[in-house]
């Protein structure tokens, strides 16, 4: 009764939107003076923030220009397939075409095979041993090997080849690249939330009392939170714009190998990375300055 009737005068009370803006800058002002009273700790925290934000968007990078030579390879892998005699090649490859992940088939008649194959070789006048083959293109490395076995069960279809062992390295290199930035990701999370509660933990003794006066005066948690909250944050967004400096000469670097191999770029990959190195820093501050709240402060 008594919640329900503070919840409906509050409705009524009209906004006071230059009071709104107050709290907001006395809250930013706070946090500022928290900031300040850190001292050059400030820098440490920064500096190794910034480090590990670095060795994680090398990673997470790196995994993207990795994913992009996999993927440019992969397409031009592609599986020959050998016809029995007396095969329409035609009729072959329309049935071929109706199997999932099939891109492109290109038809390779045995004449033309063998007459590549007499202009690189000195060869003798005889009949021509070499079958129609069929050039299968797939949509992606990784189902390379589900339409080889379809293909296989094609009864027209005598023997078959592709570069399986390539294959198979690369979707470990993507595999074991995606593991490592998984396992960065997790080391990082896992570091700042420990640097920013220690760091959080420090403040809030230095202002024990200070905060214990205004719980007395009746003051809102939030207001005593969020100060803090913003101060891990702000460290997670400095360690953040510190680590952009060694990230823009990675990017650089890996520019000059993609132009150098002549493979196109991920389309967005440096403002993807950026975009989500400042999301998880800055998440992760404000998580572990949360933390520590809920730990030290019963507000």
């Amino acid at each position: 009764m008594n919640r329900n009737f503070k919840s409906n005068v509050k409705k009524h009370i009209p906004k006071d939107w230059l009071c709104e803006l107050r709290i907001l800058y006395r809250l930013g002002k706070e946090t500022l003076n928290d900031i300040i009273r850190t001292g050059w700790v400030n820098l440490v925290i920064i500096t190794t923030m910034a480090a590990i934000l670095m060795i994680f968007g090398a990673c997470f990078r790196s995994a993207l220009s990795i994913s992009a030579f996999s993927k440019e390879i992969g397409s031009a892998l592609e599986i020959s397939v050998y016809l029995k005699n007396d095969t329409n090649p035609s009729e072959v490859k329309h049935e071929i075409q109706k199997i999932k992940h099939v891109q492109d088939i290109t038809i390779i008649p045995k004449s033309d095979s063998w007459n590549k194959l007499k202009t690189e070789m000195n060869l003798p006048n005889i009949e021509n041993p070499l079958p129609d083959t069929l050039h299968v293109k797939v949509d992606s490395p990784d189902n390379l090997q589900i339409v080889f076995d379809d293909i296989k069960k094609t009864p027209a279809v005598e023997d078959m080849s592709y570069a399986k062992d390539l294959a198979t390295k690369m979707e470990l290199v993507n595999h074991v690249v995606k593991t490592i930035t998984l396992v960065v990701i997790a080391v990082m999370g896992l570091l700042t939330i420990t640097i920013i509660n220690n760091t959080i933990q420090l403040v809030i003794q230095s202002r024990k009392e200070e905060i214990e006066i205004m719980r007395l005066m009746g003051v809102s948690n939030w207001y005593i939170r969020f100060p803090f909250i913003m101060q891990g944050a702000f460290y997670g967004l400095s360690g953040s714009i510190l680590a952009l400096i060694p990230l823009n000469y990675i990017q650089n670097g890996l520019v000059n190998i993609h132009k150098f191999f002549m493979v196109p770029m991920p389309v967005h990959a440096q403002g993807l990375v950026i975009l989500i190195m400042f999301a998880m820093s800055i998440t992760f501050g404000a998580v572990g300055s949360h933390l520590c709240i809920k730990k030290h402060l019963q507000v």
